[in-house]
């Protein structure tokens, strides 16, 4: 991932600033600014107490997610075999499951600074990725990328993907998931995710994270 003219955005200024939902670039920034801030901010007591990620994921980056919309692509092409309640039941549980997703990711970042891929044109698109990099000191650094959509009624942006190292979570779910519920249906799907949802975030130990960056649930 090319991240010519990057800027650093300061944690601190993300910090103090209000959410462009109009705009996908700055929204992004000052989102994952807020986010990666309180992981800064609360690393003594994350270290204690990882699940505490969860509670960062759930409160800062989901209400700019657009977990709906992830859900059903999960769903994908087995839609119509589901019902509407089916679906309904699905939705939350596969929100919880992404927060879970996220926070697990991020256990690979430690304080580090985050530089952010410069704002490109985006007026006429409907989907853009915003790049970003965790600069990590004595191997590779981590590209982290989220894909963003913007919703036809608000005009407001919304993710709805990340790329972890050229590997997108939602890719890997429908990959792991679209078999399931062809073979056992969406519900049981659902109380499978519930049970992912519920699990510990934990770390791995350095040798763990220099094998492989992609620390996710589930």
């Amino acid at each position: 991932m090319s991240l010519s003219s990057t800027t650093v955005f300061s944690l601190e200024q993300a910090g103090s600033m209000l959410v462009d939902k109009k705009d996908p670039y700055l929204m992004i920034k000052t989102v994952a600014g807020k986010t990666f801030k309180r992981f800064a901010n609360e690393q003594q007591a994350i270290q204690a107490d990882p699940n505490i990620l969860k509670d960062i994921v759930r409160e800062e980056l989901m209400p700019y997610i657009n977990y709906k919309y992830s859900a059903f692509k999960v769903i994908g092409k087995h839609l119509k075999k589901t019902t509407a309640q089916e679906r309904k039941d699905f939705v939350p549980v596969f929100r919880e499951y992404l927060v879970t997703s996220y926070a697990q990711v991020f256990t690979l970042y430690d304080s580090q600074p985050v530089e952010f891929a410069p704002t490109k044109k985006f007026s006429d698109k409907k989907i853009v990725a915003v790049n970003t990099r965790i600069i990590m000191s004595g191997r590779d650094n981590i590209d982290v990328s989220f894909k963003v959509r913007k919703d036809r009624k608000t005009n407001d942006w919304k993710a709805f993907d990340m790329v972890a190292e050229g590997v997108s979570l939602l890719d890997s779910k429908q990959a792991e998931l679209g078999g399931v519920i062809r073979q056992k249906g969406l519900p049981y799907v659902t109380e499978l995710l519930k049970k992912k949802s519920e699990r510990n975030i934990v770390f791995k130990n350095k040798s763990d994270k220099d094998k492989t960056t992609q620390n996710k649930a589930g």
